[in-house]
């Protein structure tokens, strides 16, 4: 009899008719998975194997526009969800009312999102990093279904961490292989990687609340490991690393299967060549390793960056790790091609949406002592100072992750510019915001540009981690007026002049696990920041921040 090892997760719901879902699950051996909903509707998927492991995104049709849908999975005909006895609600597949037409208004948006997550000891243990803000959530929303629901949850990064594991896991790879040698401590094949989404997911709560609300994905570094295609000099070394090529293949096989898949639409999974693959044979592997070799080689030929519109809302999730360019005379957060799709996805059908939203699991707008560190840091690894302050400069910039947008100039100017174009004329939307993680703080930044649209920076971050308390320090100083006076300094030593543009930050800098939640009704946006604050028995949401970003409270 075929069990479930990890799932459901919704992860694809039809904003356009609201009538279609998509559900990940993984079972422990060949079976046919089925969503059986409770209006009827439902579907069916093979399950398609990985090294072993048995995965079906089973695509759901026939569902009711403006409704809330309880459903189950049953693996080969029996039910394997809800657990029996189970202690949370049921599992509910929520679609959009479609409107937009007719006088009818256009449904709104409830988006929550953060990044850098490391998974939550069991019940009962307590953790190096405080309670965990998306357990907390989930704990709070199946303590009190009236809750308003998120319509998505936006994971921007760090969904696993492959270079910082938890005592358990460390554990398991000791039992499993000689941690003396490399990678040690760390995730070194896909069957380790698979062990960090047990652990992971297979959180109860975590568990419970994936199955409910719909997730959009987008990797950092540590799904891979720190400092990911931070430069080339960096990449040339980990390729003649006897470990680093099957942990990379590993990383991006279990990405483009645990995340990336779920994050198609339909139409777009059946014009995958690579998803036709692996369900076309007994078994996928050969085929996905082939596929992440060849993103490894060349990753101009693979594009992780998708475009999902929710209504008259459009986001773009941007890939800010595998789509660089890493030669010094050319260096780009993105390749020209993603450059141009993202261009193009901004641009289209310009004037009909009412807010833009840019995914980047790197900020685009940091503190500005940091924005002019990394622009003279870029400056000195091209040589502009000679070869020794380049030696200098590439070790500063591994050992203090400078690596964010102004690390690469030209592409911070061209993002830039267009954020620019597209907020400003009759056409703008309301709103156009970068939603970003990484930087274990939150904070909310305007740039001063003659724009129609209101521009942000919105930054959330950690889910569940912590920060140095001398790192906290440097990001305080980083916002502030000596930080912008230490920043000038480094400008004039790089010979870089001033940004393209100035910025002031409007809200934060905030630390501590935390979530935002951006709430979009027509042409209003409303953001709010959560806290997780251990307490007893458990954990509790504070909100620090409530507030409209268009217009007066």
């Amino acid at each position: 009899m075929a069990g479930l090892r990890l799932g459901p997760l919704l992860r694809y719901v039809d904003w356009d008719t609201g009538g279609s879902a998509t559900i990940w699950i993984e079972a422990d051996r060949p079976c046919t998975a089925e969503i059986r909903c409770a209006d009827g509707s439902g579907g069916t998927a093979r399950t398609f194997q990985i090294t072993g492991h048995h995965y079906a995104l089973i695509p759901v049709t026939g569902l009711t526009p403006g409704t809330a849908t309880a459903y189950e999975v049953l693996l080969d005909g029996l039910p394997v969800w809800p657990e029996p006895g189970g202690r949370f609600p049921p599992s509910t597949i929520a679609t959009p009312a479609v409107g937009g037409g007719a006088g009818r208004p256009a449904p709104g948006l409830r988006i929550t999102f953060g990044s850098c997550r490391q998974a939550a000891p069991p019940a009962g243990r307590r953790g190096p990093h405080g309670a965990d803000a998306l357990d907390t959530l989930a704990a709070r929303l199946a303590a009190d279904p009236a809750q308003p629901r998120p319509d998505l949850v936006l994971l921007l990064g760090d969904q696993v961490y492959a270079d910082h594991l938890s005592k358990d896991t460390r554990r398991w790879l000791a039992a499993r292989r000689d941690l003396r040698e490399a990678p040690g401590a760390q995730v070194a094949d896909y069957e380790e990687y698979t062990r960090l989404y047990d652990e992971s997911w297979g959180d109860p709560e975590i568990r419970w609340l994936l199955s409910t609300v719909p997730s959009l994905h987008i990797f950092d570094d540590h799904d891979v490991i720190d400092d990911w295609n931070t430069s080339a000099s960096w990449r040339a070394e980990m390729r003649a690393t006897p470990w680093w090529p099957e942990r990379v293949l590993s990383g991006l096989m279990s990405y483009w299967v645990y995340q990336h898949l779920g994050n198609l639409s339909p139409a777009e999974l059946a014009a995958d060549p690579l998803y036709a693959a692996v369900r076309a044979t007994p078994d996928g592997t050969d085929a996905l390793r082939v596929f992440a070799a060849a993103a490894d080689a060349d990753p101009a030929s693979v594009r992780w960056s998708y475009r999902r519109d929710f209504g008259r809302t459009r986001l773009l999730m941007v890939d800010t790790r595998a789509a660089r360019v890493l030669a010094e005379d050319g260096r780009a957060m993105l390749d020209p091609a993603e450059q141009q799709w993202l261009r193009e996805n901004a641009l289209a059908g310009h004037g009909g949406y009412d807010h833009l939203l840019i995914g980047s699991s790197l900020p685009w707008l940091m503190p500005p002592l940091i924005h002019d560190a990394e622009v003279w840091n870029a400056a000195l690894c091209r040589g502009e100072r000679g070869k020794r302050w380049a030696r200098i400069g590439e070790d500063l910039r591994r050992r203090a992750d400078l690596e964010h947008w102004a690390a690469f100039p030209a592409s911070f100017a061209a993002l830039s510019d267009l954020i620019e174009e597209v907020g400003t004329g009759p056409k703008a939307p309301a709103t156009v915001a970068v939603l970003s993680g990484d930087v274990h703080h939150a904070y909310v930044a305007e740039p001063l540009i003659p724009s129609t649209a209101r521009v942000f920076q919105l930054t959330c971050s950690p889910v569940h981690n912590s920060i140095h308390p001398l790192v906290k320090w440097g990001f305080r100083l980083g916002w502030s007026r000596l930080g912008r006076w230490l920043g000038r300094g480094f400008s004039r030593h790089g010979r870089t002049g001033r940004p393209p543009l100035s910025w002031r930050r409007t809200g934060g800098p905030w630390f501590g696990n935390q979530l935002m939640t951006l709430t979009l009704e027509e042409r209003g946006a409303r953001l709010r920041l959560d806290q997780a604050r251990s307490s007893r028995p458990g954990a509790r949401l504070v909100t620090v921040l409530d507030r409209s970003l268009t217009g007066a409270d």
